[in-house]
């Protein structure tokens, strides 16, 4: 936290970076939440808090390719929308597998005794449309899903979509008995009724969903029942939370898709996502959690009473206080493991990186996957968390083949990319280049000969103008390309849900090769 801030506040958002559709669930003092990923491997970071304000990541939910296989799933597809709950004991992650822009949406869960893993492999649902699906366990010991469906009676305009509820049987792990029509939305005609969370307060069933689609009209919605089945009562303040009347010159918009809870003293909190634009409307960090106060006011929510919005700064929960250790802004790879801020693009296939083989660095084999198709290319990455940030990592490297590369990528995704690559130019000199793929169209922006296997790439990014640094020795630094455009790497360039990664790949770009790269460390520093 910086120093100016006051004391007793906290600044929104409280995990920056692509961490989208929070879903919250506290256990006595302690706090989880998860997000989801699309299709990035490992699949659904699981975070802990005791405040709601520090957060550490303990691990992800699908960590292993027995519960997570994405080969061939396209970008902004894959894992949607997870929801965590706790039970008895034992805590439950739902969360939608989409194939594909028109194929199957599979709902799933997984448990765990304990939050950190491991997690159980899925239990796929069977006659379960939807997507965004959320469990609920009543009082009087059942349990239910919901999730989000066309209407049985046809939609009445584009994107209508209803939520449905059905019993689930934990011993046989599947939906049993008949499916209830519960509510299909406040704001009739805005479209795409999605994200429930059910709860149960003070006597109310409380429904509570997301509508008008994940982009600038996103809001939270809410209706009330004395029964679980319904009739939900449509509340009259609807939608509770929104930023698409704030026009988007405010800094954070595209509010929506959140998730409740109580902490031990009594006060409520409420996760959602929303964007934070800049350079122009440009999303590059992709969709945030963020962190608001709500209060209970004549049966219904009051979404920052008095302001009705997410601000940048906001008075603490009142909880203790608990930071934990910092964690390192460069990966120097001395450990045996990656540590759980990478991924992989779709689910790793194949040995291509090791920590072990040369001590201290990470290498990666060059697959003949490259990183502009919708594989499992030699990449392991991690999300942008600042507007402005430098990055800086060192290989060694020697290119044997016209196809051969490796270097650091900035990507939105397989279309929309920068890479600085080593590889051969046409003479067969080896050459450091920074090439911009936009659109699937690439233009080699700069580049320049080098004779030599070590080389230090650094990428700078100010705002929306990013600067390209090489050097043969350490902070010797030429300047390669200076001022390219970083919207290129923003969704609202290239179309889906994720945000921008940054990270390190090696590829035979469609040839085999025995051939590697190795890289002795990786530093990621918000400015």
């Amino acid at each position: 936290m910086s120093m100016h801030m006051n004391e007793g506040t906290f600044r929104n958002p409280i995990l920056p970076g692509f961490y989208p559709d929070p879903s919250i669930c506290r256990v006595d003092d302690d706090y989880y939440m998860v997000t989801s990923t699309f299709e990035y491997f490992p699949g659904v970071p699981i975070f802990h808090s005791k405040d709601l304000i520090n957060w550490r990541q303990i691990g992800h939910v699908l960590d292993r390719p027995s519960q997570l296989d994405l080969d061939g799933t396209p970008t902004s597809r894959g894992i949607y929308a997870p929801t965590i709950r706790y039970s008895n004991g034992i805590f439950y992650m739902i969360t939608t597998f989409v194939e594909s822009a028109t194929g199957a949406r599979k709902n799933f869960f997984v448990t765990a005794t304990d939050p950190a893993g491991d997690w159980s492999d899925p239990y796929w649902l069977q006659d379960a449309p939807g997507i965004d699906p959320s469990l609920f366990f009543d009082d009087d010991g059942k349990v239910y899903f919901t999730a989000n469906r066309r209407p049985p009676e046809g939609q009445q305009y584009p994107k209508h979509m209803e939520i449905y509820l059905q019993e689930l049987d934990l011993e046989t792990k599947q939906l049993t008995g008949p499916k209830f029509s519960l509510w299909d939305g406040a704001l009739k005609q805005i479209h795409a009724q999605e994200s429930p969370h059910l709860y149960k307060i003070n006597g109310y069933y409380y429904l509570m969903i997301a509508e008008g689609g994940t982009g600038f009209t996103h809001s939270v919605t809410i209706a009330r029942s004395e029964t679980i089945t319904g009739p939900y009562e449509n509340c009259k303040m609807n939608p509770i939370l929104t930023h698409r009347h704030l026009g988007k010159q405010y800094g954070i918009v595209n509010v929506g898709h959140a998730d409740i809870v109580e902490t031990q003293n009594g006060e409520w909190w409420m996760v959602c996502l929303a964007s934070r634009p800049y350079g122009g409307y440009y999303r590059n960090m992709g969709r945030e959690t963020f962190l608001v106060p709500m209060q209970w006011e004549d049966g219904w929510p009051v979404v920052n009473p008095g302001k009705g919005i997410i601000e940048w700064e906001m008075k603490r929960p009142n909880l203790p206080e608990k930071r934990w250790p910092s964690l390192p802004a460069c990966d120097h790879f001395d450990a045996e493991v990656l540590e759980d801020r990478w991924n992989f693009i779709r689910t790793p296939r194949g040995e291509f990186w090791s920590l072990t083989e040369r001590p201290g660095y990470l290498r990666l084999r060059l697959k003949p996957e490259p990183m502009t198709e919708e594989v499992n290319p030699s990449f392991v990455g991690r999300r942008q968390q600042h507007m402005s940030f430098a990055v800086r990592t060192v290989l060694e490297f020697t290119p044997q083949g016209p196809a051969e590369t490796a270097g650091l990528a900035a990507l939105q995704n397989h279309d929309f990319q920068y890479r600085f690559e080593c590889g051969l130019n046409g003479d067969g000199q080896t050459v450091v280049r920074v090439i911009c793929r936009e659109e699937g169209r690439e233009t080699e922006l700069g580049s320049k000969a080098i004779d030599t296997r070590k080389l230090y790439l650094k990428l700078e990014a100010t705002g929306q103008s990013l600067r390209f640094s090489a050097a043969l020795e350490a902070e010797q630094w030429e300047t390669i390309v200076e001022n390219a455009d970083g919207t290129v790497l923003s969704a609202d360039k290239a179309g889906g849900f994720i945000g921008a990664y940054i990270g390190l790949f090696a590829s035979g770009n469609g040839s085999e090769s025995s051939n590697y790269a190795d890289f002795d460390y990786f530093e990621y520093v918000g400015l």
